[in-house]
């Protein structure tokens, strides 16, 4: 498992050789050690892959994402076996207790929420109605506090005007973002041998992601922080999805530490599948802060 995020976005050839992704573009050759990449990000439709790449990325656990022809992310790898799968973990997930799932989605949500308003405190805001919906939290989220508090905080955060469903740019960045997320969270519960069709919470045939869904709803604020910073774009350009990505390596607080989202993500992530398979029996720590008021990462460098 690798540490770079590789994002494409003009006309290129990528092929392998010697554990090295090759990349052909107009402007000539580069290499990437395969290792390293954590992330590939195809973000044209003007791009050539070969089997063999693709082959040899999912062996090293990395995700890939294409986009279709309004540069969204359409579709992306998912490894059939993992190293670490087995029978008995699978037996484990079709068997997880309700009563962990209702006290870790309880627990997500309350995580969520209080992200949310730390989002809206950096920035100013009036937390007081999200607050009030915190407070008001019970078990399992009996009561469905997350989308009330969702879109009193999408009011407050953007204008009162927002709606979350509508085409623009503001909606497309968070969109964008993620998704990224999604992948992120996806690539861990595979690499550990689970099954993401299986949530704890969300439950849709249609979505083959319900357990990534349900894990990163707490760190959902996050890319709304970064797109509050940038809420003056005008289009959804090569560099801010660039800086969306770049996301990834945002330096936050996780219990207590300063480390890089990418990292908490996969902390996170397992401390809550191993609370599901009884590994762990107290509920997972999920404590996150800002490091920075305004997030700084760089909006043009892209490949």
């Amino acid at each position: 498992m690798g540490w770079r995020s590789v994002i494409i976005t003009q006309h290129a050839k990528m092929t392998y050789s010697t554990r090295m992704m090759i990349v052909q573009t107009r402007d000539g050759i580069n290499q990437i050690p395969i290792d390293d990449i954590n992330l590939l990000l195809v973000s044209t439709t003007q791009a050539v892959i070969s089997s063999a790449l693709i082959s040899k990325l999912a062996q090293n656990q990395t995700k890939v994402i294409f986009v279709d022809d309004k540069d969204e992310p359409v579709t992306e790898t998912v490894n059939y076996y993992p190293k670490t799968r087995s029978s008995s973990k699978l037996k484990q997930q079709f068997s997880w207790p309700s009563e962990r799932k209702e006290s870790l989605w309880t627990e997500i949500v309350n995580q969520k929420i209080t992200n949310q308003i730390m989002i809206l405190a950096n920035y100013g805001l009036d937390i007081a109605p999200v607050q009030t919906e915190l407070d008001q939290l019970e078990v399992n989220d009996a009561t469905n506090r997350e989308a009330v508090a969702a879109r009193k905080y999408f009011l407050t955060l953007f204008s009162p005007n927002f709606v979350r469903r509508d085409q623009n740019v503001i909606n497309a960045a968070l969109d964008y973002g993620y998704a990224i997320l999604l992948s992120s969270f996806s690539r861990e519960i595979v690499a550990s041998g689970y099954l993401t069709y299986l949530g704890i919470h969300h439950h849709s045939d249609e979505n083959q992601f319900n357990l990534s869904s349900d894990l990163m709803e707490p760190f959902r604020p996050f890319v709304d922080y970064w797109v509050k910073a940038h809420e003056n774009i005008q289009d959804l350009t090569p560099d801010i999805k660039y800086g969306l990505v770049e996301l990834l390596s945002l330096e936050i607080k996780f219990n207590g530490e300063k480390t890089l989202l990418t990292n908490a993500i996969n902390r996170y992530a397992h401390d809550c599948l191993n609370y599901m398979s009884n590994v762990h029996s107290e509920l997972p720590k999920m404590e996150m802060g800002l490091v920075n008021e305004v997030p700084n990462n760089a909006l043009n460098d892209n490949v």
